[in-house]
Parts: C-alpha cells; structure tokens; sequence
C-alpha cells in the first residue's frame, strides 16, 4: 500500500505519553484521509516503553515499531525512523507532546504548496524556565552566526520532510548528527510555521544541560571550522604579543627597571602560552576523535525488532 505521511516519533523511557501520543496522531491523520503509519523507534528505554508500543503495533496496523538493542541517542533514533519510513512525507515529532500533533495539519497544507521542508517555529515556549529558554535562545543564535549552513532560529526537530529529502538525508551517515541542520544542509525548497510550544505532558526532560551542550558541539563542529579558527586566533594573537612584548623588556631592563625583575611575569607568560596550547589541543581533538569515529565504520544503530515490510 503506498503510504502518504509518515510520523516518526523517538521514544526514550515516555511511556505515560505513549497512549496520549498515539491517540492525538491518530485523531490527526485520520481526518487527512489519507493513508500514513507511525513509526515509534525505542531508544532503549527501560521503563516499559518498548512493550506499550508492542501493544499498539498489535492493535493497529499503522503503528510500525522499531526497538533498539540498547540506547544509541535521540539524533540516531531519528534516522532510523527515515530509514523505515516509507511515507511521501515524513514528520519527525518529540514524544512529550510539547510539539502539537495537530500542527501537522498545516505542514501538509505548505507542502502540498510546493515546499519540500516545512519546519516549525517556537513562537512561545510553555513551561520552561528562564534559564532553559535564555540558552536555547543563545544555542540557536550561536550556531545561526558561526555554522556554514544557516540554520532556522528557534526550530527543533519537529518537522516535515518531502521524499526526495529523505532520501539524500539516508545517504549522510556520519555519527554526530544534528539533524535539523543536516536537513537545511541539503537545500530544497524550505518554509517555517510558528507555533506556541506546549509544556511536557509527563516525565522529565530527556535534554538536561549536559546534552543540550554535546548537541551544540555536534552541530558547531559538524557544520563549522569556527573553533579551529579561534584556536588559529589565540596562536596568532599570542606570537603578537610576544613579539611586541620581547623588544619592550629588552629597552625596560637596558634602562635599569626593575618592572620585570622576578619570577611573576615568566609564570603568568607561561601559564598563558599553556592555556592557549590546551585550549588548542582539546578542540583539535574534538575533529581527531570524530574521524576515529567515522573511520571505525560500526553501524549508527542496531535494532533488536523491526518491521519486516
């Protein structure tokens, strides 16, 4: 059967948002008249999550599961829904229910339009606190000004994504994804819908601090040389200083100051050029370890269950 839409859905340890996810999708897409399946991809979650969407995929045939063999990330779980995803269009949403299924209605409305990705825009974002919303706000600026790709501000990953972008989406199989900068990555014709971002129906955040920081540093160096160029800024900018500062203490001490006598200024001097050269290192390994990783050539994930069509 040719599928029209399909709704790709990770699930990371949401299971009293499972049955609400499913009934709003439901309730959505079916007043489409037309055909569409959800696929809900298990990220190894370990408080039933798996088991609730077996159920589901028993009781409706729209529902395709995908369970992982163990946890391998929200960004990965994602490409495995395009990679199952046999739609027209494909729809990736949070679980949470923070993004309104009933947005999907009007993505489908502009991509009938003629547009090939319709992402959606946090107009308002219920719930959150100040500091939540401050370094999000900062996140999506910062990566806006320094990546190669400009990226929408203020979009996450809830959006839908004709078949031809899929398609060359399957193709990029690098390791640190960032999948709403890879999908304005690839061009096509590209609209935003904004809407009010709603407060998380139950559970708690999958993206603490610490994730929403290895997320940014995934989409900066996936997408940019920008830390490389800073640690080339800080070399140049330190060689600069020491040759600005060799002839003045040379002139200082041939007058008899005393200003550089001591210890003091080689330390600072020292812990200085050390930082700098640290500072450097690190973010050189930062690119080193994500070639390692690519030339390891391990599969993005593995799945323990899968449908078989």
């Amino acid at each position: 059967m040719k599928i029209t839409y399909s709704i790709v859905a990770p699930i990371y340890n949401e299971l009293e948002n499972i049955p609400e996810l499913y009934r709003r999708v439901s309730d959505v897409m079916n007043s489409t008249g037309e055909p569409w399946e959800l696929i809900l991809v298990d990220d190894g979650s370990t408080d039933g999550s798996a088991d609730a969407i077996r159920t589901l995929a028993r009781e409706d045939d729209c529902v395709r599961p995908v369970i992982f063999a163990r946890n391998f990330g929200h960004q990965i779980a994602i490409t495995a829904g395009w990679d199952f995803a046999r739609g027209d269009a494909v729809v990736i949403i949070d679980a949470d229910l923070q993004d309104p299924p009933e947005l999907i209605l009007e993505m489908a409305k502009k991509w009938k339009e003629g547009y090939e990705v319709v992402y959606a825009v946090r107009a308002e974002r219920e719930g959150e606190s100040w500091f939540k919303i401050w370094t999000a706000s900062l996140f999506y600026r910062l990566i806006y000004h320094i990546t190669d790709v400009k990226i929408p501000l203020d979009t996450g990953d809830f959006r839908l994504m004709d078949r031809k972008v899929v398609d060359v989406l399957k193709d990029m199989r690098e390791r640190h994804r960032f999948p709403r900068g890879m999908s304005a990555w690839v061009g096509f014709k590209q609209i935003g819908v904004e809407y009010k971002r709603a407060a998380r129906k139950a559970g708690e955040t999958k993206y603490p601090f610490r994730k929403m920081f290895r997320l940014a540093l995934n989409a900066i160096t996936s997408f940019s040389y920008f830390p490389l160029q800073v640690a080339t800024f800080f070399g140049f900018a330190s060689a600069g200083i020491a040759i600005i500062a060799i002839p003045v203490v040379v002139a200082l001490r041939l007058l008899g100051s005393q200003f550089f006598e001591g210890q003091t200024t080689t330390l600072i001097s020292v812990l200085f050029l050390g930082g700098v050269q640290l500072i450097s290192l690190g973010i050189l390994g930062e690119y080193v370890g994500r070639l390692y990783d690519e030339a390891k050539g391990r599969p993005l994930y593995i799945v323990r269950e899968a449908p078989k069509d």
